[in-house]
């Protein structure tokens, strides 16, 4: 079985994990053959997200199963980029993991960790022009849900982490388990993305 794994943070952005995790998490349900667990991630057992909402993970960065995904939400990241502990975390997970992706300014970690170096990519409309500046060799791209570049897939702020999970349940397993979950959420699929 497959494993994802979504990685949070004090301060990540809530629909950012929660979006992605009710995708994957209602996409195994409708499927017979469970193609696979999702799982949060964090440094310490309990985190503080945006808003002051405490969320218990499912591992610490030190006990967490091999991912097949790495998920690395967005949020209130400027902090997270210093954290060496959390950066040398999400890129052993990411040198093992099958597919690397973010939502929102996730995108800033898996740079500043190692994991993105010249590919397509793309963040949160408001912090576009901070991601081109601090990594610019990386390629920025504007005005999409969310870019794939070889089996990196990055997403644009907030909701658009439900349109790059579903994209990622189509590539995944198939495009009927992807529409059929996003028929279980009541959820209006938005599939522009760059290729």
């Amino acid at each position: 079985m497959r494993q994802i794994g979504i990685v949070i943070y004090d301060e990540a952005e809530v629909l950012d994990f929660a979006g992605p995790y009710e995708v994957f998490a209602t996409a195994a349900r409708l499927c017979e053959e469970k193609p696979w667990a999702v799982c949060l991630i964090s440094e310490r057992q309990t985190v503080n997200a945006r808003g002051g909402l405490s969320v218990n993970s499912h591992f610490t960065l030190n006990n967490h199963p091999r991912l097949d995904v790495l998920l690395v939400s967005g949020g209130v990241h400027t902090w997270a980029l210093n954290n060496r502990t959390l950066l040398e975390a999400i890129r052993r997970a990411g040198e093992k993991a099958s597919w690397v992706t973010s939502v929102c300014t996730g995108a800033f970690l898996l740079a500043e960790a190692g994991l993105l170096s010249t590919e397509k990519v793309t963040t949160h409309w408001e912090d576009l022009p901070d991601l081109h500046r601090r990594f610019p060799a990386l390629q920025v791209q504007e005005n999409i849900r969310w870019v794939e570049d070889g089996n990196r897939i990055t997403s644009a702020g907030i909701s658009a982490g439900i349109d790059m999970s579903l994209h990622l349940v189509a590539k995944l397993h198939s495009r009927e388990l992807a529409e059929k979950t996003a028929r279980q959420m009541d959820y209006e699929w938005l599939q522009i993305a760059s290729e």
